[in-house]
């Protein structure tokens, strides 16, 4: 493709996405679908488009910095900024002996198939712009978070801060969880190996691989058999961290796609029943695919209207575990969602809150005596974590509250307190800490 009109492609997406009117990934897929005729687009053009907007996405604060002194439409200079940092990131190692000397920024030769789209007015300015240090920058250039996000970090991870916001704005790893009621994480391992992908066991899910690039999981025999999913370590261990049993009834609350519900599933050997609600029919119609792949009979997922629906009451006091998963503002997951902080808001994780703690209040009138509830969220803000848990603690006295630190301990997860709060309590993950998104967990037992 020419990089002309790719440039122009890249244009146009991050003046579509930019818009906030729909998650970004929603807005990708659609521009590759609606513009599929008009462009020749193959898997590099793709990763191009791709990771261009969200470059933009998280940088897009620096970006905008730099925009103005340049020429043409402002989305125009942030899809250069975007190109060309893709471009950097990805670009061979060049002998130092061999380099032209306007060509001694690292990454810096690659840059000559954008240049070659630019007018000279676009290619001195980006050439200005590439000249800047990082270091020289206002700290909100640096950290591109929106201010009302900086405080709530800072106060919880300190020194961390900076660590942590590298993390966040730059790219994830790809997290596979080995479907334990079909193969082996071993054999699984051994097979992508064979099919010429590195594959690492993930630190502390016993159920994890973590693999580097995005290579084509769909063609392997392991994905299309239900062997292997994609699910970040994190959300491996709050499935983990309800360990639920052969058996057992168990409620996945919050099912979504369903992912974790696989997850649970897996664990409980297909035996049992094991329900996935969702309040939404669409998402749930995703999990149909997987189930099939999976091989799990015990699943049963099922759409309700809220919280307090009819099939929710007729479960009440029957339930072995519950894990509610909650809707929340998502912003432990900026390394794969970086529109989030500018899509969310103090006013929008307010009102969450108050539907968080209506879901928690329902789900747990499900429990027997003896059950277990597990709290989760892929926030990092305290309003959606600890003050939950908190409060919830605090109106249930017959919800007894479980360290979490040590219930991860008896699942032999190594390291287990390094997961949690300080005193043990709750699961906390953080980027930067454990390299999965940032999660939070709370878990009780019902006397």
């Amino acid at each position: 493709m020419h990089p002309k009109a790719l440039l122009e492609a890249c244009t146009e997406l991050v003046r579509l996405t930019l818009k906030f009117d729909h998650p970004a990934d929603a807005v990708v897929s659609k521009f590759f679908r609606d513009y599929r005729k008009t462009y020749a687009f193959g898997p590099r053009e793709r990763a191009v488009l791709a990771e261009t907007v969200y470059n933009v996405l998280r940088n897009k604060l620096r970006f905008d910095h730099f925009a103005p002194s340049g020429s043409g439409p402002k989305e125009r200079r942030l899809a250069i900024l975007g190109f060309a940092q893709h471009l950097k990131e990805h670009a061979a190692p060049q002998p130092k002996s061999t380099q032209p000397k306007r060509h001694q920024q690292p990454g810096s030769q690659a840059l000559d198939f954008l240049i070659s789209a630019l007018n000279k007015q676009e290619a001195a300015w980006l050439e200005a712009c590439e000249q800047v240090q990082t270091a020289d920058l206002m700290e909100r250039h640096r950290h591109n978070l929106p201010e009302w996000l900086v405080a709530p970090l800072k106060a919880q991870v300190g020194d961390g801060f900076w660590p942590l916001v590298e993390r966040m704005n730059g790219g994830a790893p790809l997290d596979l969880r080995v479907n334990t009621f079909t193969d082996k994480r071993a054999d699984v391992q051994h097979e992508l190996k064979l099919a010429g992908i590195q594959a690492e066991n993930t630190p502390f899910s016993p159920w994890g691989l973590r693999i580097e690039g995005k290579p084509a999981l769909s063609q392997l025999d392991a994905f299309a058999r239900g062997a292997i999913e994609v699910q970040d370590e994190g959300s491996q261990l709050l499935a983990l961290l309800l360990d639920a049993k052969r058996g057992e009834m168990v409620v996945d609350f919050c099912a979504g796609a369903g992912g974790k519900t696989l997850a649970i599933g897996a664990a409980m050997r297909s035996t049992g029943r094991l329900y996935a609600f969702d309040t939404s029919g669409h998402r749930l119609d995703a999990l149909k695919p997987r189930l099939a792949r999976s091989k799990l009979s015990n699943v049963h997922p099922s759409a309700i209207a809220h919280e307090r629906d009819e099939r929710i009451k007729r479960l009440s006091g029957k339930i072995d575990r519950v894990l509610v998963d909650a809707p929340c503002s998502g912003l432990g997951t900026l390394r794969r969602n970086p529109d989030l902080k500018w899509r969310q808001s103090p006013k929008a994780v307010e009102e969450l809150t108050v539907k968080q703690t209506a879901i928690l209040e329902s789900a747990a009138r499900l429990l027997k005596p003896g059950g277990r509830l597990v709290y989760a969220t892929c926030s990092v803000l305290p309003e959606e974590n600890e003050a939950i848990a908190q409060a919830f603690s605090a109106k249930h006295p017959n919800f007894v509250p479980l360290s979490a630190a040590e219930t991860l301990t008896g699942l032999k997860v190594e390291n287990a307190a390094s997961l949690c709060t300080p005193d043990g309590l709750y699961l906390r993950l953080w980027p930067h800490l454990h390299a999965t998104d940032g999660f939070f967990a709370a878990v009780w037992v019902a006397k």
